[in-house]
């Protein structure tokens, strides 16, 4: 090695370990930051807004809206009521979502790769976005009976949509130059896929994940209101309560969904920024 290379090797490990230190620093910042009032204040204020402004409603409002000393006390008292109901309707929502996410992931590499496809595909799939799913409920439980399958097939349509056009916009995203590249390369369709369109794609289907994890929640909760037959979940939970006049009920159900959804959004975004550690969208927040 001459001592070009030498002093280049050193210059090298010096970034690196320079790099290394800042990511170190920037870090340790990131965890401080959250013991800061300025990062914690604005939420804490706006749930004592909330709250006052709940029990405003409450007073002049109790056909409405409960005293949250009842709903919270409603969610104390029959904790395990709540948790059983809970992985019933969670277990829907992301089943249900795991199903729609693999058909339209697979479909958007399809109809980015076949332009056929995707004039076949996409009026069928705008279609399907603009039918109110509700209304084919019943139809799903005479076809499919009054089990899984009717809630699972209503969270995976409502899924669906966001997931297959992100997801084909991030793979027709690549830049013209980089493909120009792979191509001077004989590269093969499949290794431009692997390699740079799936990658390059990944920002937008996190995109899509952050809308469609809570929405997961909701196409369940809407599945276990409209097809006949629940006999578990946070929807059939809030249908029952408000059968018996039970106020505090439906809003303890109806906040559990609300912590529910949004957990997974918080979960998708942790997922993204460890994927996505990389990505320039990602650098800047930092």
């Amino acid at each position: 090695m001459t001592v070009i290379e030498e002093r280049a090797a050193g210059l090298g490990r010096g970034v690196v370990a320079a790099t290394t230190r800042d990511v170190r620093a920037h870090r340790r910042r990131r965890r401080l930051a959250f013991l800061r009032p300025t990062y914690w204040a604005p939420f804490a204020v706006m749930l004592v807004v909330v709250a006052a402004g709940w029990h405003l409603g409450a007073e002049r409002m109790p056909y409405l809206l409960p005293p949250l000393s009842d709903v919270f006390g409603v969610l104390r008292d029959e904790p395990g009521y709540f948790v059983e109901n809970s992985w019933v309707t969670l277990r829907e929502a992301l089943i249900g979502l795991g199903i729609g996410f693999a058909v339209a992931f697979l479909l958007a590499i399809l109809i980015s790769e076949v332009p056929v496809a995707r004039r076949a595909i996409m009026p069928i799939a705008v279609v399907l976005n603009v039918t109110p799913l509700v209304a084919i409920a019943p139809a799903l439980v005479v076809a499919f009976g009054f089990g899984a399958a009717p809630k699972l097939i209503l969270t995976s349509l409502i899924c669906f949509f966001p997931i297959l056009i992100n997801t084909a916009v991030g793979l027709r995203s690549v830049p013209k130059q980089v493909l120009q590249v792979f191509q001077t390369m004989d590269a093969s369709r499949w290794e431009v896929l692997r390699h740079i369109r799936i990658p390059g794609s990944l920002p937008y289907v996190f995109a899509a994940l952050q809308i469609v994890f809570p929405l997961s929640v909701i196409g369940a909760v809407v599945a276990e209101l409209s097809a006949a037959g629940s006999s578990a979940g946070l929807g059939t939970t809030i249908q029952v309560a408000t059968s018996m006049n039970r106020l505090s009920m439906v809003w303890a159900a109806i906040f559990v969904l609300a912590l529910m959804g949004s957990l997974l959004l918080l979960f998708a975004t942790v997922v993204e920024r460890k994927v996505l550690h990389w990505h320039e969208s990602k650098q800047s927040d930092s």
